[in-house]
């Protein structure tokens, strides 16, 4: 990271970003919030990281992490769906004041 001017301290943030929204992902877990923060760091990471477009192993790092934001905006629309935690939590909310 310090080699691209971006901080060292930043480093355990995006840790815990990475392995924290990877798995609050899985779960399903407050889906929308996680997709939308993963894709828009996805983004900001292919625009610091992968911006030398003459090497194409650059370019197609680039292309990717487009694809993988792309992904997490139509997760971040469309929700989880009915095995998540989300839709568990909501279904349990909803029972319990009927």
């Amino acid at each position: 990271m310090n080699a691209m001017s971006v901080p060292g301290e930043l480093l355990p943030l995006v840790i815990i970003l990475e392995v924290g929204g990877g798995l609050a992902v899985i779960a399903g877990w407050q889906i929308r919030r996680v997709s939308i923060a993963l894709g828009l760091f996805t983004l900001v990471a292919a625009a610091v990281f992968h911006n030398d477009f003459a090497d194409q192993m650059q370019l197609i790092m680039f292309m990717k992490n487009i694809a993988v934001a792309g992904g997490l905006m139509l997760l971040a629309a469309h929700g989880a769906g009915v095995y998540s935690l989300d839709q568990r939590r909501s279904a349990v909310y909803a029972s319990s004041y009927h």
